[in-house]
């Protein structure tokens, strides 16, 4: 039990090291483990996380790709992770994703937001909204 309880602290610890590193830039996400690991980090930094789902046949996915990578380097204290709903079925799923490219803003386990469609304004809007650097409407 006690092996157990420590691969589960290292594990996290490892995750949270992990993400600091990989700050600014975007984090390709692979398994429905994966996602919850790099919240579950997300959550113990509280940091804000946003979660782009997209598709490569996706022409505005395409648009606005670059532009999240922007958005990841410029800000840094925000979770950047990308999914493929053709990849990642289950988690498209899961989070009832019905077009794309869909946009969710989490913090510390709760959905905060969303935004459908490739509108850097908007992105750009709800980060600075959810970073506490603008005033709500």
């Amino acid at each position: 039990m006690l092996s157990s309880l420590l691969w589960d602290f290292d594990t996290s610890h490892v995750q949270i090291l992990w993400l600091l590193r990989v700050t600014g830039h975007v984090i390709g996400i692979h398994s429905a483990r994966e996602l919850e690991t790099k919240f579950d980090a997300a959550n113990v930094l509280s940091r804000l996380a946003i979660l782009y789902f997209t598709a490569a046949w996706c022409g505005p996915c395409r648009f606005i790709a670059p532009v999240f990578e922007e958005l990841a380097s410029k800000y840094l204290e925000v979770v950047f992770l990308k999914v493929d709903v053709d990849e990642l079925k289950e988690v498209a799923a899961r989070w009832n994703i019905s077009s794309v490219p869909t946009f969710y803003f989490i913090k510390n386990g709760k959905e905060l937001d969303k935004v459908v469609g490739a509108d850097k304004t908007e992105l750009e809007k709800k980060i600075a909204l959810h970073l506490g650097k603008v005033q709500s409407p």
